[in-house]
């Protein structure tokens, strides 16, 4: 096993690379070829309508891989204004706890991050402004945001974040990280549960292709700049009352889903991150996660060939 980090050792994976949970995204098929290319297959459990029927995905999770998997569970409700999204995290991490689950935790700030150590997770998810969804309200991105968890925090963390290759999972080791999440990157993928015209658009995009909403909400989501995204924004900085109810038939996510399940890109809103511009190809998770590992090993073979352990001569 070529990496041995707290996460990989924990985990027992053999590659230290995390699914992001995506609405939609995260169902048994994704979960279940990223967990057998070596990674942490997510199960998304706002996806599904019931506790029965997240119960369902997760047996049939485990028909299809024998290796570890998760579930992604949102402590807080989307897209709906600030006021209506206030659940509190405690109770469900202490329970999950005392089940004796490994809880990794999201967070965009080291504020936020330090709250969540105090309630005993076992990992934190450091997600920096390039990701995808919600990027928090502080713009701070992963350079310096995983520089400070590093100076500041007591428990291991992992990158999420403009992530998609070798060279940077290299990057976010080297700065202290212990693995990383991947969300937008394994949505091109074959294995991803959504349209193939989807996965070509991602293919295609450019880093600048994507649009912050809901900034004036304070529910800050890095959408693909779609028609439907680029309206949601004109109605939301023209908006006289700023009232929730105007912008929010355009980011439904009912209409999202339809846009997985149609392929017709500009149907609704979705999620995407800045990474959409490192991201050239549709591979399988297995070659995916190969080339990833590969490429993370060779960037840290060709960082150590920069230094010399022999003694500097005197000029």
């Amino acid at each position: 096993m070529p990496f041995n980090t707290a996460l990989t050792r924990k985990l027992g994976i053999r590659v230290p690379v995390v699914q992001g949970g995506m609405q939609w995204v995260g169902y048994a098929e994704l979960a279940s070829a990223v967990s057998n290319a070596g990674g942490l297959g997510l199960l998304t459990a706002l996806t599904q309508p019931t506790p029965e029927d997240l119960r369902k995905e997760i047996r049939k999770c485990r028909t299809m891989t024998k290796y570890p998997f998760g579930v992604n569970l949102t402590l807080l409700p989307s897209m709906v204004p600030p006021r209506l999204r206030r659940l509190r995290s405690s109770p469900v991490i202490t329970q999950l706890k005392k089940a004796g689950t490994i809880i990794l935790h999201k967070c965009t700030t080291i504020r936020h991050a330090k709250a969540a150590v105090k309630l005993g997770v076992d990992f934190l998810s450091i997600d920096g402004f390039e990701c995808a969804g919600h990027v928090g309200e502080h713009d701070i991105t992963n350079f310096i945001l995983l520089s400070r968890a590093r100076q500041e925090l007591g428990v291991p963390f992992i990158a999420s974040g403009g992530f998609a290759d070798g060279q940077g999972l290299a990057a976010a080791l080297a700065l202290g990280a212990e693995g990383i999440n991947m969300g937008t990157r394994f949505m091109s993928t074959v294995e991803a549960p959504i349209h193939q015209k989807v996965k070509e658009a991602i293919v295609a995009a450019q880093e600048t292709d994507t649009a912050l909403v809901l900034r004036r909400w304070k529910n800050t989501s890095r959408l693909f700049a779609n028609k439907v995204a680029k309206d949601a924004l004109k109605v939301e900085q023209e908006s006289k009352t700023g009232e929730f109810s105007e912008v929010g038939p355009y980011v439904s996510g009912k209409r999202g889903r339809q846009v997985f399940i149609n392929g017709d890109v500009d149907f609704g809103v979705w999620t995407a991150g800045q990474v959409i511009g490192l991201i050239h190809d549709i591979p399988t998770c297995e070659v995916l996660l190969t080339r990833i590992e590969k490429e993370a090993l060779e960037a840290m073979s060709r960082t150590r060939s920069l230094f010399s352990d022999a003694p500097s001569s005197k000029l």
